[in-house]
């Protein structure tokens, strides 16, 4: 019954996650599947979706739904994400807004408005390997340090 009602409270971005997932599905050229409590999603308009001009990030979750570039790049940086679920059971509908906002507040104080977003800090931290940097170039590939 608990979890039924943290996966309602994260569905707001879960519905968003799931609208491009089914899309990449519908283009015959992506694909779903179940892990635990999540969904994850990936083929080449998951790819275009993520690594559109300044955002490039190899993985995205909202709410229960991960999205991935492909099957490595989502378990490469599961643990990352699964972090970012966690942190939509704890915000729900507010965990979009809050996350917008630290990076705007930090991006106006002179800091990166991605890895200092406190998010992104405890999901890194959870990533005790360094493996999940999120971040790639157009041709797919992960550089070797944050960009």
């Amino acid at each position: 019954m608990f979890r039924a009602v943290l996966i309602l409270w994260a569905s707001p971005g879960s519905l968003i996650g799931l609208a491009v997932g089914v899309a990449a599905v519908a283009c015959r050229s992506g694909a779903i599947r179940r892990n635990g409590s999540t969904l994850e999603c990936h083929g080449p308009l998951v790819r275009w979706v993520l690594t559109r001009k300044r955002f490039q990030a190899r993985a995205m979750t909202l709410g229960h739904v991960i999205l991935g570039c492909d099957a490595a790049a989502l378990e490469v940086t599961r643990e990352h994400e699964l972090v970012h679920v966690r942190q939509y059971e704890r915000w729900g509908p507010l965990f979009i807004p809050a996350y917008l906002l630290s990076s705007a507040w930090l991006w106006t104080r002179g800091f990166d408005p991605y890895l200092d977003n406190p998010f992104e800090v405890e999901a890194y931290n959870h990533d005790a390997a360094g493996k999940a940097w999120p971040r790639i170039n157009r041709e797919g590939e992960a550089p070797d340090k944050p960009l």
